[in-house]
């Protein structure tokens, strides 16, 4: 049956019929097992036989499939008097031959004696009142754009549907009653319900998101699906990562602090390495350390340094870590190397500590380490290592000497410590967070206590493949340290060019994702296994809002702080500003 408007296009609209006329599809072709609906094609199933038990979320695989279809519930309610009568009826006769069969001499039937226990409580609870009856239908209706993506989806829906027992059917030429039926206008075409009670009919109900509240952990924001809190404890995952991702201005440093807030509150230390001193205000409001490098600055950090063994160690071990970890690091600072400087390098830093009775041989402990300068020495002295000291001289005594070439005068004993590398080039920044990074490792490594370290604008690492590699072996193995490492960056492409990305990416159980540019949306859908609603939902979401991934659990999160945490954790700078006359006013009327 075709059903065409005829009428011209270019008629005007003056009445509700032409405004019909104008949404309605150009054409409806009735099959016996599809509609065709203009250049779409439908399909209804409906649920015919249900199984003896329905679990809670039975339906939630079916709502979340990535497919565009309708599904409606129909639910009438029945008088409990008839219902009565026919369970007692039905009980009699399931009884009667319970009894026939054990006259018989024939062994006991466990299928009679089940229904004959489902039927008895269930007319208990009917009389109580703790249950009622109800007859519903289940309706789906799905479309595509082929016949043959229409087969498969119904293929997709029975197979789901039939790993629960649960069985349904195509409405054959019934499919323009079906299509009705699922159009949200209350109109039960079809007919064809079900006896349920009210506890396997609640289980119908597909509303159902993911649980992230629990007993302990921190307060990450509200659950835009259900308006549940989003109270989650990082640590009780298998392993405690955590990467952010989010365009710039989308609430990530916030959402970062705030966690950073709350967690310092439960007990837990926080070492950050800040690229733009965003986290100066909080780490004063807590009291806390804040480490300024630059080239200028008396704060220094020696590569060299060496950190005490731990029980399952050997000094040995942890030199040779070392030595291995000091190349990479004169990787990023010189450029790629050759196998033969690499060879060069490796034995000019095994010099280089030998050169403070240093080595693998030897109880190190206690002794002065080197500096940079001693291996700038030893590779002026080593033969075919001349170049390798020419490029490594502006470190040792040049423009950025006053950066690497000094003992190390940091400690670390406070709760919270911020490290600020804004002051520093561009250039250098590579070389500071990886440095920060090994001198925070090792005190990790040394002192085992529950600890989140915030990477923030990761990507400036993953553009040195060494440097990249180094925080991709910090994230593998700070779990059996206690440690929840936390990558944030704002250049999602870069990030997962580096050939660490996207491990970084899976060894982190956490996953944070705020509003996305339209230019990333598609790395990052591919990168999370988004589907079209989710990619939508991050474009289109306001500062703070955003998907919340903890494991196989996700959830639509909206990051909320209370007015105080806001004042303390702000990157807004009309906020910010805001907060500086308010300090100078107040300062002014202290005087």
């Amino acid at each position: 049956m075709n059903q065409q408007n005829t009428e011209p296009k270019n008629q005007q609209i003056s009445s509700a019929g032409s405004l019909e006329d104008l949404l309605a599809p150009p054409a409806l072709q009735v099959n016996p097992s599809n509609l065709q609906i203009g250049d779409k094609f439908s399909r209804t199933l409906f649920v015919a036989a249900y199984p003896r038990f329905l679990s809670v979320g039975w339906f939630s695989p079916i709502i979340n499939l990535d497919k565009t279809f309708d599904v409606s519930l129909f639910i009438e309610p029945s008088e409990t008097g008839p219902v009565l009568k026919k369970l007692t009826k039905k009980t009699a006769q399931i009884g009667a031959q319970m009894s026939e069969k054990e006259e018989g001499g024939y062994i006991r039937d466990p299928m009679l004696e089940t229904a004959y226990q489902d039927l008895e409580s269930l007319r208990d609870k009917l009389q109580q009142g703790t249950e009622r009856f109800f007859r519903a239908g289940l309706y789906i209706t799905f479309y595509a754009s082929s016949i043959k993506e229409l087969d498969d989806v119904e293929n997709k829906i029975n197979t789901i549907l039939e790993s629960k027992l649960i069985y349904s059917k195509v409405a054959v030429f019934q499919q323009q009653e079906g299509y009705t039926s699922t159009l949200p206008l209350n109109l039960d075409k079809l007919q064809v319900h079900n006896s349920l009670n009210t506890g396997p009919l609640s289980s119908f109900f597909p509303f159902v998101s993911a649980d992230l509240t629990s007993n302990k952990g921190v307060l990450y924001g509200i659950n835009r699906h259900n308006n549940s809190l989003i109270l989650f404890d990082r640590f009780s995952l298998e392993n405690a990562n955590t990467v952010v991702f989010a365009k710039s201005g989308s609430g990530k440093s916030y959402t970062v602090k705030l966690e950073v807030l709350r967690s310092l509150m439960l007990g837990t230390d926080v070492i950050i390495i800040d690229p733009e001193s965003e986290y100066k205000y909080l780490n004063d409001v807590v009291g806390g350390t804040f480490v300024n490098i630059s080239l200028t600055s008396s704060n220094h950090i020696n590569p060299f340094d060496l950190t005490t063994p731990g029980e399952d160690e050997s000094p040995a071990e942890v030199l040779k870590s070392n030595i291995i970890e000091l190349t990479g690091l004169l990787k990023v600072m010189l450029g790629q190397l050759t196998p033969e400087e690499d060879a060069i390098i490796d034995r000019a830093l095994t010099e280089t500590y030998a050169s403070r009775d240093i080595s693998i041989n030897s109880d190190w402990r206690g002794k002065q380490v080197p500096l940079m300068g001693d291996l700038h020495t030893v590779l002026k002295n080593m033969q075919g290592a001349e170049k390798l000291a020419i490029r490594l001289e502006k470190y040792v005594s040049g423009t950025f000497s006053g950066f690497l070439n000094q003992p190390t005068n940091v400690t670390l004993n406070n709760n919270l410590v911020v490290f600020s590398i804004r002051d520093l080039e561009p250039e250098l920044r590579p070389v500071a967070m990886y440095i920060l990074l090994h001198y925070v490792w090792n005190l990790i490594r040394t002192q085992r206590k529950k600890r989140i370290m915030v990477v923030d604008e990761a990507w400036w690492m993953m553009q040195h493949q060494e440097a990249g590699a180094f925080l991709f072996s910090i994230a593998k193995r700070c779990r059996k340290y206690y440690l929840g490492l936390t990558t944030i960056t704002q250049d999602v492409e870069d990030f997962m060019k580096s050939q660490y990305g996207k491990p970084i990416v899976t060894n982190s159980a956490l996953q944070i994702l705020l509003k996305q540019s339209p230019a990333a949306i598609d790395m990052v859908a591919q990168t999370f296994n988004l589907t079209d609603e989710e990619k939508f939902l991050l474009l289109e979401s306001n500062v703070g809002e955003g998907i919340f991934l903890a494991g196989l659990k996700r959830a639509a999160i909206k990051v909320v702080a209370s007015y105080t945490e806001d004042q303390v954790i702000t990157s807004d700078p009309a906020q910010l500003l805001e907060i500086e006359a308010a300090k100078k006013e107040l300062a002014e009327a202290q005087k």
